[in-house]
């Protein structure tokens, strides 16, 4: 049977989707935010955050790393939004306060403390996020004042500065919106450019809504959506101690219908995904392996990540090489059911595998797009995956050895 390129793999390469905005300015009604600079990053940039949501509904719902070693602002705002509730949020770059101890879990209650006596608000409904690096107490004296600058300068038309204020090794900030209709509102940001990998990624994402759901509707629309968008994100298969998404909504728009709202928020998902991955440390190229013709989702999801993982595909994308044997030996090391002799292989269309064997000859492939697109047709089902990665370079690896801030 012959699959050609699943829908998923033209979503993500077709962002913006029609509708979805990469330059929102203002945040949805209800929502203030600012960012500002608190001397905790060493090159003086942007490093402390806080975004209000001011109602009249307060209803919020997370997604968070399933690393063991997890964060302490991760492990406090899986706390605070335990009951599908958040009216502020504090997040900081800089430091991951991560692998810290009761102490570091201190600073984040600390943090929580604060911002909640400034803003009037009780501690139990703040979220906190951290990103930078693991082992490292921060320096709570400038985090807590950089709160207090942030909450007294939060305002409406604050997008970019929010998303500059969460960047590390990232190197443009990352946005996005979505309309619903009857004027409703979905406007996220997110940061992150190394340590992607599925089960979330290195980073942090937070998406404010004017809609009306319920917390339990969130959640599920949150839930849905990061596991077609931000788990199908695989730069560097390591996974962070940190990551954080969170949504939050204000009602001020009135109720809405819920499936629509989970397409939309899928799509802003998806569309942020993207930019992490077409700005991961180093990359030359941003690669889409989907995974077709497998006879179970499961399958279909571990064979493109075995893929998207090996240093070899990685390697020789980066070089501009379509080596098809280095993906099938990396298809080939995953437990999923499908026999050899029924595999093919295609890069950017062109079929260079046929049955297991050889197909139209390789120098036909034009890799020197930024886009790579690889699909391989295990023959044995209807299920497929799309798994987003990046090229290895030379960058990612002087990036990365000299990475202490």
């Amino acid at each position: 049977m012959s699959h050609g390129i699943p829908a998923a793999l033209s979503r993500f390469f077709a962002f913006p989707e029609a509708g979805v905005s990469r330059e929102p300015e203002s945040w949805p009604r209800g929502f203030l935010a600012a960012g500002v600079a608190a001397g905790i990053k060493a090159s003086g940039g942007k490093d402390v955050m806080v975004l209000a949501n001011r109602g009249p509904r307060f209803e919020a719902a997370g997604v968070y790393t399933s690393n063991r070693f997890a964060a302490a602002p991760v492990q406090w705002s899986r706390q605070a939004l335990s009951d599908g509730q958040a009216r502020l949020i504090v997040a900081n770059s800089g430091g991951a306060n991560a692998c810290t101890g009761p102490e570091g879990f201190a600073d984040t209650h600390a943090t929580a403390e604060h911002a909640a006596a400034e803003a009037g608000v009780s501690a139990a409904d703040v979220a906190v996020a951290s990103t930078g690096l693991i082992g490292e107490r921060l320096p709570l004296e400038r985090l807590l004042a950089g709160v207090d600058g942030a909450l007294g300068a939060a305002r409406e038309d604050s997008v970019l500065e929010a998303a500059e204020a969460i960047m590390t090794t990232d190197s443009v900030p990352k946005r996005a919106e979505v309309p619903l209709p009857g004027g409703a509102r979905i406007v996220g940001i997110a940061k992150g450019a190394g340590m992607l990998a599925p089960a979330l990624a290195t980073m942090l994402v937070f998406i404010t809504t004017d809609a009306e759901l319920s917390g339990g509707e969130l959640d599920a629309a949150l839930v849905r959506a990061c596991a077609v968008s931000f788990d199908h994100a695989d730069a560097d298969g390591c996974m962070s101690t940190n990551d954080t998404v969170l949504l939050a909504s204000s009602g001020a728009a009135g109720p809405v219908d819920t499936h629509a709202f989970t397409e939309a928020l899928t799509a802003l998902c998806q569309d942020l995904a993207y930019q992490l991955i077409d700005d991961a440390e180093g990359a030359r190229h941003t690669a889409a392996v989907t995974v077709a013709g497998a006879a179970s989702l499961a399958d279909a999801r571990e064979t493109a990540r075995a893929i998207c993982r090996s240093n070899l595909v990685k390697t020789a994308i980066f070089g501009e090489d379509p080596n098809w044997g280095r993906i099938l030996s990396a298809a080939g090391t995953s437990s999923a059911a499908f026999a050899p002799e029924r595999v093919s292989v295609s890069i950017n269309g062109v079929e260079v595998c046929r049955g297991g064997g050889l197909g139209e000859d390789r120098s036909l492939v034009d890799l020197s797009a930024r886009e790579v697109e690889i699909v391989v047709d295990l023959n044995e089902g209807e299920a497929s995956a799309t798994i987003l990665t990046s090229d290895l370079t030379h960058d990612y690896v002087h990036e990365n050895s000299a990475y202490s801030s």
